[in-house]
């Protein structure tokens, strides 16, 4: 396992948990060259999820990339890291339990504002000015006023 820190590839593992609910596997580590630790997850790879962007092209779905587009979002607002990872195993659920193996990245963006607007309202509108691309300050007043309708 490559140290996010050092980038060495030598390392130690010091606590493993598995959850038996998700199917995953979670590390803790000690990189022996800086002596930094970091957390891995291990989780099993079934089935292949494709979306369809905005764009036309279609690309395989990455949960880390979701995550990140998540985490930059949200990143000054009191929501842990294991809040952003129980939606993501919500969603990757969701998704892959469909009949279809193609999803639309809207559909997507729609299913994590679903699930943050029910942890956090500021989260909910931080995200949303990304996703569906704010550009003014009406964009925002509409986005508030549907939230206090709802």
């Amino acid at each position: 396992m490559i140290c996010p820190y050092c980038h060495r590839v030598v390392s130690k593992v010091v606590d493993k948990r598995d959850n038996n609910e998700s199917g995953v596997t979670r590390r803790r580590r000690e990189c022996l060259n800086c002596k930094k630790r970091f957390t891995t997850y291990e989780r099993v790879e079934t089935i292949s999820l494709n979306v369809h962007k905005r764009s036309g092209k279609v690309e395989e779905f990455d949960r880390e990339k979701l995550k990140k587009g998540i985490m930059k979002a949200v990143k000054k607002r009191d929501l842990t890291e294991r809040q952003i990872d129980d939606l993501l195993d919500d969603i990757e659920l969701k998704l892959l339990n469909r009949k279809t193996t193609i999803v639309k990245s809207t559909e997507i963006g729609q299913m994590v504002l679903t699930r943050l607007k029910k942890l956090d309202t500021i989260a909910y509108l931080l995200f949303a000015s990304v996703y569906r691309d704010f550009n003014t300050i009406e964009d925002f007043e509409q986005a508030i006023k549907e939230l206090k309708t709802k």
